[in-house]
C-alpha cells in the first residue's frame, strides 16, 4: 500500500505539523481542505513549520472544496470534534475504495465503539454523532484511529510551532493488525514520527482522555492554568472523582487504566503552568469540545450502567457556561 496523495482536513496545529513533516517523504503530494486566511496563506506562502531553530516550507495544494482535490490515499482529520458534522458533509470526494481515514483528534471519536465493547459493540455514540451522520458519511471500513502526543501551536494562519513530543498511536477500530495499519504504522516511522501501532486503540485514546476530560472544562471554567487548578485542594479532589468514575468506565469496557489519578496529576504537574485547548478555546469564543471530553464519558457510563455523579456535575458546569458565552448549542 502506497501513500502518495495524502490530504489534511483541518490544517491547524496538529494538522499542520503532521502535513508538513510527511511532505518530506519521496513522492508525497499534499493537500489541505482550509478556508479564509489559512486558506490565502497556504496558497500564497505554502505551509510552514517551526521546529527548534529550524522552519521548514512545505509546499502544498490548497482549496477551499474537497472535490477540487480528489480521491486520496491517506485523509488526515485533525479539527476540533464541534467541527465534525461539517466535515462529515464535505469529505465525501477524498474518499475512494481505498482511501484510509486517520482521525487525529482528542476525545472520544464517534468510531470508538465500532467493533468494539464486548456486547456493547457497535453501540452508537449520540453525544458525538446524534443522528448518525458522521458514520454514514465515514465508513467503518475506511477509519484508522490515532492518538497524538505532541506540542503544537498556531503562530498565524498556516505557521505552526512545534514545541515538543513526537509521538502517534495508531489502530485499527476493531483491533487487531490489519495489513494496511502495518503499511501506515511504517510509513509514518519513516517520516520520523515515533509512531505506534496499537492493537486496542481505544486503550490509548482512554488513556489520554483520563488526562485532559477535566483539566480541560475546569480550566474554561474558572480561567485558571493547569497548576492552579492541580494547587487547590478542593478541586484536585474534584478533579480525581471525575477520573476515578472514567477508570472503572475503562475497566468495564477492557480497557483497565493501571494507574491512580495522582500518578496522572504527578505527570501533568512537569508539564509546569499551560492553558489548555479548551481554555484557548473559550478566550478566543471558539465552539468547546465537551461532547468528545465530557459527554461521550457520561453516555458510555450509562451504556455500561456506571455512575458518574462527579462527571454529571463537571458536564452541566461546564456546558452551562459554555452556553451562557454562546459557545455550545442549547
Amino acid at each position: 500500500m502506497t501513500f502518495s496523495k495524502i490530504c489534511i482536513y483541518g490544517a491547524g496545529a496538529i494538522g499542520g505539523w503532521i502535513g508538513a513533516r510527511l511532505t518530506q517523504r519521496p513522492g508525497v503530494t499534499l493537500s489541505v481542505v482550509a478556508r479564509g486566511e489559512t486558506l490565502q496563506q497556504l496558497q500564497t506562502h505554502g505551509l510552514q513549520l517551526h521546529s527548534g531553530d529550524q522552519t521548514q516550507h512545505a509546499k502544498v495544494q490548497a482549496s477551499a472544496q474537497p472535490a477540487a482535490l480528489g480521491v486520496q490515499d491517506l485523509v488526515i482529520i485533525a479539527v476540533k470534534a464541534p467541527s465534525l458534522l461539517d466535515v462529515s458533509k464535505q469529505i465525501q470526494p477524498l474518499i475512494g475504495p481505498n482511501t484510509i481515514v486517520m482521525t487525529a483528534m482528542n476525545g472520544v471519536p464517534w468510531w470508538f465503539l465500532q467493533g468494539f465493547g464486548g456486547v456493547y459493540a457497535n453501540t452508537p455514540l449520540k453525544s458525538v454523532d446524534p443522528h448518525g451522520e458522521i458514520a454514514t458519511a465515514i465508513p467503518a471500513q475506511h477509519v484508522i484511529g490515532c492518538v497524538v502526543h505532541a506540542s503544537c501551536s498556531l503562530r498565524a494562519p498556516g505557521q505552526v510551532q512545534h514545541h515538543f513530543g513526537n509521538g502517534l498511536v495508531i489502530g485499527e477500530p476493531a483491533g487487531g493488525s490489519s495489513a494496511r495499519v502495518q503499511a501506515l504504522h511504517q510509513f509514518l516511522r519513516d517520516a520520523g514520527f515515533d509512531a505506534t501501532l496499537s492493537e486496542r486503540i481505544q486503550k490509548d485514546v482512554w488513556y489520554k482522555l483520563w488526562g485532559n476530560m477535566t483539566i480541560n472544562p475546569i480550566s474554561a471554567l474558572t480561567g485558571a492554568t493547569s497548576d492552579k487548578i492541580l494547587n487547590d485542594p478542593n478541586l484536585l479532589g474534584f478533579v480525581s472523582a471525575v477520573m476515578l468514575e472514567a477508570k472503572a468506565i475503562g475497566a468495564a469496557m477492557g480497557i483497565a487504566i493501571d494507574q491512580q489519578p495522582e500518578d496522572r496529576h504527578a505527570v501533568t504537574r512537569k508539564l509546569g503552568a499551560f492553558k489548555t485547548s479548551m481554555l484557548q478555546d473559550v478566550q478566543a469564543k471558539r465552539a468547546v469540545e465537551l461532547d468528545a471530553l465530557v459527554g461521550a464519558v457520561q453516555e458510555l457510563g450509562q451504556i455500561i450502567k456506571v455512575p458518574t455523579p462527579f462527571t454529571d456535575a463537571l458536564m452541566g458546569l461546564a456546558r452551562l457556561q459554555a452556553q451562557e458565552l454562546g459557545l455550545y448549542p442549547r
